[in-house]
């Protein structure tokens, strides 16, 4: 069921302690680290997977009178793809003015051409974002994995679920297990900012300014405070805050991630909590769409366990949330998942929330979610097991389809790239699960040598390719700079005034001219002000 924080008093003992040097040292670092304000007056409501998110999202949309944004990395043209699709052109014909971004990539083999068609002769406003350019050979890289849904300014939501019947189960499958966030208050209005960023990114358009209402516009709907975290690519603000949380914590750290490839330096911070005694528990899928993660995801289990960190993976169809709850306090839902191409590759969105009642529902809903997965522990040689016993061991291959996205194989590639460079500068330790991973390279390195002696065109010509591609893409890039350039300094020759004409000036500025006037002025026996503003004759 879902669950509701409103008006409570755990704010106000929050605010209580906001004078103390500690609070607003936290509260410095957080707001420095991901470059978000706590947003006080909301209204948070939990939701946990399709069966409570969907309909929410479908009755808000119904709801809308003015606007509605959507933000989704992908929505799959299937039977709940379509119902979305028409709640949306319904409102379009209403005259509601709606929007919706979807990622190009994310869409790849998910979603038709024909579906997008529908949605904008209805009247909706759909932007692809980031499809491959040619002056950004690279670009294609970055991709907006944030999910969001904005109505109105008055209600917004933020989530870790697509769109698509993954999330509510078929042909027996259960549904995939997910968490999202709805809320009400000024908050919103950085939900919307949010929104009008990836809007003006992905079409080079500006959202009108009566969609974006302030946050002194929105009345408060509660006493929840806040924070949307909307990051960028390179910005890494939500790494630096995992980082902060993890050295902050002090009982509790209890994470659930989808795709989790932890950089040594976030692992490390998980292992030193755990072993200064903050109960640290990593929940993760048995099985993922990308075989890989699954295997990179276990190649840090000894060390996480090792230190104390304790270890789950789910038993269901798949695990997509992405989540954290510390020490009853703090709370964090949104799309970032806790590997590199979450943290400085893609567009991501947030919110923690600091809020003891919504945290302690948070930890309740964690706590039945470990009801129904198996915990990872160590067993005799320091042996990774399932708790059930040692005769069933972790299987050597990640279960379920091989669907995915080009992010999170980026972030799988990064990871072996992490293990190989570790195998061959022996600065880091490696366990036996990293052997796998060692063989695979070995072999795809030894095939790639094979194939640049055999074959060495094979290797040279799409060398070549991305070589001339890259190099179209920096003088096109170039040409834009030098365009720019001519066109600002244009716009400062037309912003001066003609010769002899004078103009309002700062007082520093018009003391320069004067000063500068002052020379001619005497070559031609002209009459200058004097200093204290006297005239005189020189």
């Amino acid at each position: 069921m879902a669950t509701e924080v409103n008006e409570t008093g755990t704010f106000a003992k929050a605010m209580a302690d906001e004078q103390s040097p500690t609070r607003q040292l936290v509260e410095q670092a957080y707001a420095r680290a991901t470059g978000a304000p706590l947003i006080a007056g909301n209204s948070v409501r939990l939701l946990k997977d399709a069966g409570e998110n969907y309909p929410a999202w479908l009755e808000a949309i119904a709801s809308a009178e003015r606007w509605v944004h959507f933000e989704s990395y992908i929505i799959h043209d299937d039977d709940v793809g379509r119902e979305f699709a028409e709640a949306l052109k319904r409102k379009a014909r209403e005259g509601v003015r709606v929007r919706v971004i979807y990622d190009w990539m994310g869409a790849i083999g998910k979603t038709s051409g024909r579906f997008w068609r529908d949605l904008r002769e209805a009247g909706v406003e759909v932007n692809a974002f980031n499809p491959p350019r040619l002056g950004e050979p690279f670009g294609w890289l970055n991709r907006d994995h944030r999910k969001m849904i904005g109505v109105d300014g008055r209600v917004g939501f933020v989530m870790g679920l697509c769109v698509g019947r993954d999330w509510v189960g078929y042909d027996g499958k259960e549904p995939w297990r997910d968490t999202g966030v709805e809320i009400r208050g000024p908050a919103v209005a950085d939900i919307g900012l949010a929104f009008a960023s990836a809007w003006r990114s992905s079409c080079a358009e500006s959202i009108p300014e009566d969609e974006l209402p302030a946050r002194e516009s929105i009345p408060h709907a509660g006493d929840v405070a806040l924070r949307v975290i909307a990051t960028e690519p390179n910005s890494v603000g939500m790494y630096r805050l995992e980082q902060l949380v993890a050295a902050g914590a002090r009982e509790t750290l209890w994470l659930t991630d989808a795709y989790f490839v932890g950089t040594n330096m976030y692992v490390q911070a998980l292992r030193a909590a755990a072993r200064d005694g903050v109960d640290v528990r990593l929940l993760v899928p048995s099985s993922s769409d990308i075989p890989v993660i699954a295997a990179l995801s276990r190649v840090n289990y000894r060390a996480l366990l090792e230190a104390g960190v304790r270890v789950f993976e789910w038993n269901g169809t798949m695990i997509h949330a992405k989540t954290a709850v510390v020490d009853g306090r703090w709370a964090r839902v949104g799309s970032t998942n806790l590997n590199v191409a979450s943290w400085m590759g893609n567009w991501e969105l947030d919110v923690t929330i600091e809020d003891e009642e919504f945290a302690h529902k948070m930890e309740e809903m964690y706590c039945r979610d470990l009801e129904h997965s198996t915990e990872i522990v160590l067993g005799g040689r320091r042996r990774v097991f399932y708790s059930a016993g040692p005769e069933r061991k972790l299987p050597r291959k990640g279960l379920g389809s091989r669907r995915g996205s080009a992010g999170r194989a980026a972030a799988g590639a990064i990871g072996i790239g992490s293990a190989v460079k570790a195998a061959i500068t022996n600065r880091r330790e490696l366990g036996p699960a990293e052997a796998r991973l060692m063989v695979f390279s070995a072999l795809t390195l030894f095939a790639l040598s094979l194939v640049a002696v055999k074959w060495p065109r094979g290797v040279a010509f799409p060398l070549a390719f991305v070589g001339v591609w890259a190099s179209l893409a920096l003088a096109m890039r170039a040409y834009k700079l030098h365009r720019e350039g001519r066109r600002e300094a244009a716009e400062e020759r037309a912003s001066k005034p003609p010769a002899g004409e004078s103009r309002d000036l700062p007082p520093r500025e018009g003391a320069a001219e004067a000063a500068r006037a002052k020379p001619k002025a005497r070559r031609e026996g002209a009459h200058v002000p004097a200093r204290g503003g006297e005239g005189g004759n020189i």
